[in-house]
């Protein structure tokens, strides 16, 4: 075999096991219901309960945060998430997180948050400019 067959042959190899590793982490869009009764990993979009109480305490375990999410659907349920509490998490607009339901509330593998911007004031000024 030539030098340039083996190494397309290397990379298509490479090329597939890329693939295969990112399929491993698909999950669906959903809400707090669909992970409930799929018992599958679901991405939950939703808002900070923030009546509801949120526990973290780095001293007794730095790995243990749990606060409640609104999902789109109304839907208030408690998540557990496996990891420090974000900064400035009090102050995102959305939270989106990846995980599934156990043992009667939502367990966290990943959370991703939108966090608002520092040009939101002017965005709300174009378009009421545009009116």
């Amino acid at each position: 075999m030539k030098k340039m067959q083996i190494l397309l042959i290397l990379i298509i190899l490479s090329s597939i096991g890329v693939l295969i590793y990112a399929s491993k982490d698909l999950s669906t869009y959903g809400n707090f219901q669909m992970a409930k009764d799929s018992g599958v990993k679901t991405k939950v979009v939703g808002v900070l309960a923030k009546e509801k109480p949120m526990e973290y305490n780095p001293a007794k375990d730095p790995n243990y945060f749990s606060f409640f999410i609104t999902d789109n659907q109304g839907e208030v349920e408690k998540v557990i998430l496996r990891a420090a509490k974000p900064q400035d998490f009090e102050r995102s607009e959305q939270i989106v997180v990846t995980g599934s339901y156990r043992n009667g509330h939502f367990e966290a593998s990943d959370l991703l948050m939108k966090c608002p911007s520092k040009y939101k004031d002017e965005e709300i000024y174009i378009k009421s400019k545009e009116i």
